[in-house]
């Protein structure tokens, strides 16, 4: 998902995805989109999201 997207299915700007998203690496200690893909699998907290079993979470039921 790109920042566009990000900003668009949150409505937000591009500029405050981005920000978001670098700051979420950071705080990963990772450098890359995949490198927190390859973290969260490795952690079990991709488990059932791809069989939709974990149903994404959407800013309007936050």
């Amino acid at each position: 998902m790109s920042n566009r997207d990000v900003a668009r299915e949150l409505s937000i700007s591009v500029t405050t995805a981005s920000v978001h998203v670098s700051n979420i690496l950071r705080k990963l200690g990772v450098k890359s989109r995949g490198e927190a893909a390859a973290l969260a699998r490795r952690d079990g907290l991709l488990n059932g999201v791809a069989t939709g079993e974990i149903p994404p979470v959407h800013p309007s039921r936050v």
